[in-house]
């Protein structure tokens, strides 16, 4: 081994500390982290417990919404996001954890999972995610979520049911301390219905498991 070849060696590990220093001075500022959840004041015993599987599928989103980033919007046609804020997952991955945990707070399903135990599912719950951000609207902002959703045979690939829908929280301000609650009420919103929906398109009645 020659000379050089020993200096540049011993170079290595500094040049790379350098890298890295460089990409911490040039990367993206440190942000605070929130995570929305399930509504925790389900009591999901149920009449008898079922053998079915349900599969919720990482919900479809376009590119601005499949993101970590807190979405806001000045106008109809321009997209921000909150540059001192993210959420803990992408949008579509936090959602689906919603999802599940709102069906797993029921006994109504033998399992409720992110994929299928086997090749497939007994039914699977599709969904794209449309709208969750926050519009802007003078000093204050309007949080808008909307997702399409489908129910799906998955023994004859059949859809027993589709629906949208839609929930809203005003906030008085764009600040995380106000918009993350108003965003906390709107997913509860949301996340109820979907789940009241989901088991009554596979026969059966929430209101019988509370």
């Amino acid at each position: 081994m020659t000379m050089r070849t020993i200096t540049t060696l011993l170079l290595l590990p500094v040049l790379l500390s350098g890298c890295g220093v460089m990409r911490l001075l040039g990367g993206e500022p440190n942000r605070d982290v929130y995570e929305l959840r399930a509504p925790q004041d389900v009591s999901g015993q149920c009449s008898g417990r079922r053998s079915t599987e349900l599969v919720i599928e990482e919900p479809k989103a376009r590119g601005t919404l499949d993101s970590d980033r807190i979405m806001i919007r000045p106008n109809a046609l321009q997209v921000q996001y909150l540059p001192r804020s993210q959420w803990g997952d992408t949008v579509p991955v936090m959602l689906q954890n919603m999802l599940v945990g709102s069906f797993e707070s029921y006994d109504a399903f033998g399992r409720v999972g992110r994929v299928p135990l086997g090749s497939s599912g007994d039914y699977a719950l599709l969904s794209e995610i449309v709208d969750f951000n926050a519009e802007v609207s003078g000093d204050g902002a309007l949080v808008r979520l909307r997702v399409d959703a489908q129910m799906v045979d998955e023994m004859n690939a059949s859809v027993i049911s589709r629906q949208r829908f839609a929930a809203s929280a005003e906030a008085a301000g764009t600040s995380e301390k106000e918009l993350i609650p108003a965003f906390d009420q709107a997913s509860k919103a949301l996340i109820a219905e979907m789940t009241d929906w989901g088991m009554r398109s596979l026969g059966v009645n929430p209101a019988a498991c509370r």
